[in-house]
């Protein structure tokens, strides 16, 4: 497995749980110096039209606590060239449930030219924040309705 010097990655770490720290790890077995870009609530309402629940500052907290995270930065923006002008990593890591969309596939190509690998991680089958939100609801009115 090649190691990197300095690898990213990033995420809004909404109801953090083991699917995201299972990515952290990965990252940090493959770089010696880590950085993670934790969205902040403004780039989460733009990009997923809903506000996270958990605050940025608290999301940072948590993700600054994590022995895989060397650095964490505000991650201001979804452009990834954007923050590589200003971090400089080596790789890009992400989740491979993104390998082969059009957006990364076009990332794949602009860090070439900067010699930057993207490097995709194994996603976690069967968790996501999504799905906790889901359950928490589905469990919610099952209450309600036994109320």
């Amino acid at each position: 497995m090649k190691k990197y010097k300095v690898g990213y990655t990033t995420g809004v770490f909404d109801l953090f749980h083991v699917g995201h720290l299972r990515i952290l790890k990965r990252a940090k077995e493959q770089c010696d110096y880590l950085i993670v870009g934790v969205s902040t609530d403004e780039v989460v309402e733009a990009y997923k039209n809903k506000k996270p629940i958990i605050t940025y500052e608290e999301r940072k907290e948590i993700i600054s606590a994590i022995k895989y995270v060397d650095e964490v930065v505000p991650q201001v923006t979804m452009d990834k060239m954007e923050a590589w002008q200003s971090l400089h990593f080596d790789a890009l890591f992400h989740g491979d449930d993104w390998k082969g969309s059009d957006l990364y596939s076009k990332y794949i190509e602009q860090f070439k030219t900067v010699g930057v690998d993207v490097v995709f991680l194994s996603h976690t089958q069967g968790i996501s924040t999504t799905k906790i939100v889901e359950t928490i609801q589905e469990k919610e009115q099952q209450f309600l309705k036994q109320a």
